[in-house]
């Protein structure tokens, strides 16, 4: 794997194609989390750490990732990182830096939220958008780590589709911005209530994780479990579980980031010891997300959902719901006003859902009174509740908590009620208020 830059002013394109997504009935694309057929699954860093501990390989956005590990059933290893910690390897996850004089002004065009006054060392959730629709074209974390650099992370099940949107829109916007895609390197998520204390004990850096908050972000180095250190990492305050986490990025156009993620994980495991941390793979990721009510891009978010749809709107920043300017703004700032005050409003919106019986699954019919109201995008059993949670759009209207709707589950129908999200209260470590 090899990095690239791309210089928006330069003309030529990279080539790509869509073979990383499959086309819908709507003609958008949406993201595929398995490899097409007969293409050879790529590997991560941790590939040969995960088969030698015991990890069930599955195909995911391209690689062969880890869905579950012998060691603990998934319903277990959801338990483990609610009550102490878990890595979990997120390399398959596309890393990026946009850097220039006029990198705000292009993030600024392309997604909805204000970057000039972003702090250095912090970052926020954000969506690229379509041009004209509004359409989400991938979720991202977009963080400040210079006065005219960020770091980026999307979806790897989104990488050729990405690539070619941001080589797109770099050649219309045409100011002095510098792309680069950071191939080759390594992402691991420490997420759980424990999580804090064991990074702690393999900080080689003096950081005080107590005023280190939820979506800061600090170059730091790591104690390795052989003596030596790796070279500066990136290390920022979140995840995808609802717990306190972190995540940590090694660059591989710096350094050899498969040595040096082996042998932090190798390092983060040998510190917190099996008491404390554990390796967790996708399946307890993906359950842990939706009782966090996170969207998982291809089945809750897609390019056809506005961020109002999606129930994104706070991530459109005070300042650009005034001046606009950004992709879609014609179309989502209308969105932010219900119809009854004299706004475009929406038909649909995302909601969360408690089902009886058996778990609604992605394609589930959302009924009312025996009318097609919408339609379940991400359900699961909830380890934490012991209840079927799910989440989808449903009509406009009908969207209030408390609801009462059917779900057709094989084709039966299941009582469902409307419910807030997220199911679980997230625990993230943020500044005092």
């Amino acid at each position: 794997m090899k990095s690239f830059t791309r210089l928006a002013r330069v003309t030529p394109r990279v080539k790509t194609s869509l073979s990383a997504g499959r086309l819908t009935a709507a003609g958008s694309i949406r993201c595929a989390s398995n490899a097409s057929s007969g293409e050879e699954l790529k590997k991560t860093p941790l590939y040969d750490f995960h088969v030698a501990n015991g990890a069930k390989m599955v195909p995911f956005a391209g690689y062969s990732m880890p869905v579950q590990y012998s060691s603990l059933s998934l319903a277990d290893s959801h338990h483990f990182t609610r009550n102490h910690a878990s890595i979990f390897d997120v390399s398959h996850m596309v890393q990026h830096i946009f850097k220039g004089p006029d990198a705000v002004a292009f993030l600024e065009k392309v997604t909805p939220s204000a970057w000039g006054n972003v702090a250095p060392m912090s970052g926020k959730l954000t969506t690229f958008l379509w041009p004209g629709t509004g359409g989400i074209v991938d979720d991202t974390i977009v963080t400040r780590i210079g006065e005219d650099e960020f770091y980026v992370v999307t979806n790897g099940a989104c990488l050729e589709k990405d690539t070619k949107y941001i080589d797109e829109q770099l050649g219309k916007f045409g100011g002095n911005v510098q792309w680069t895609r950071l191939d080759g390197s390594g992402l691991i998520a420490l997420q759980g209530p424990q999580a804090a204390e064991i990074l702690s004990e393999v900080l080689a850096t003096d950081i005080n994780l107590k005023e280190f908050y939820f979506g800061n972000t600090v170059k730091a180095e790591l104690k390795l479990a052989d003596g030596s250190k790796t070279h500066p990492v990136l290390i920022s305050r979140g995840g995808y579980t609802g717990e306190d986490g972190f995540e940590i990025s090694f660059n591989g156009k710096l350094y050899p980031a498969f040595e040096s993620t082996v042998k932090a994980v190798e390092s983060l495991m040998k510190t917190g010891g099996p008491e404390r941390l554990q390796m967790a793979g996708l399946g307890a990721r993906d359950s842990l997300r939706l009782e966090a009510g996170m969207c998982l891009y291809g089945h809750d978010l897609d390019d056809t959902t506005t961020p109002v749809e999606a129930g994104l709107s706070w991530i459109i920043s005070p300042e650009r719901r005034k001046a606009g300017g950004f992709h879609g703004a014609e179309v989502i700032l209308p969105q932010l006003t219900p119809k009854s005050k004299g706004g475009a409003g929406v038909e649909r919106r995302r909601v969360g859902f408690v089902v009886q019986g058996a778990p609604a699954r992605e394609g589930a019919e959302i009924q009312k009174d025996g009318e097609t109201i919408g339609t379940i995008t991400s359900g699961v059993p909830s380890p934490t509740l012991g209840k079927n949670i799910a989440m989808g759009y449903i009509k406009d209207g009908q969207h209030k908590s408390g609801t009462e709707v059917d779900v057709v589950v094989r084709g039966r129908k299941r009582a469902a009620v409307v419910t807030k999200m997220p199911f679980t209260p997230a625990k993230y470590w943020k500044a005092p208020a």
